[in-house]
């Protein structure tokens, strides 16, 4: 099968890879373009761990082809940091001790910026239920989700 020409920006860099139609958006951010901060967990879009925006929208990258990235703008978690200074999100999330393995973390960071982006205050159950489609199995989410509003307070300003 022949690959196929795909020009997209990817974390602000416009980038170009030959995909195989067959091959997922994860797959092609992870072989062709060695962003492997998203995490294959599942395959089948139940777990977050592949969580990236396409367009501002918060998709689960195993579920979409990469053939179909083109044209698009896609944030990963290696977007996330503003250089070598760690987004607010980031920070909280090491102050709050918000992770243990690591594997679901990129995933989780990235479905919160795209919560703190839609809706900069959430409530507490705004949080939890917005973070439902990402699963860790090592930190119980208590600490998630106090870090992710100890960031949208400070991202507001109000800390």
């Amino acid at each position: 099968m022949s690959k196929i020409h795909v020009t997209t920006v990817v974390n602000g860099d416009e980038v170009e890879f030959l995909a195989d139609p067959r091959e997922t958006l994860l797959d092609c951010l992870r072989d062709h373009l060695g962003l492997t901060g998203s995490k294959e967990g599942c395959g089948t879009g139940d777990c977050g761990a592949c969580s990236v925006t396409v367009d501002g929208v918060l998709i689960s990258s195993c579920l979409m082809l990469g053939v179909e990235a083109q044209g698009k703008r896609i944030e990963t978690i290696e977007g996330m940091a503003n250089g070598e200074e760690l987004h607010p999100l980031q920070r909280k999330f090491v102050e709050h001790a918000a992770l243990q393995c690591g594997f679901c973390t990129p995933g989780i960071l990235v479905a919160a910026k795209a919560l703190l982006e839609k809706n900069p205050d959430p409530t507490e159950t705004e949080v939890r239920y917005w973070l439902a489609g990402n699963l860790c199995r090592c930190t119980g989410y208590d600490k998630i989700i106090r870090a992710v509003m100890d960031a949208a307070s400070e991202m507001r300003g109000a800390a």
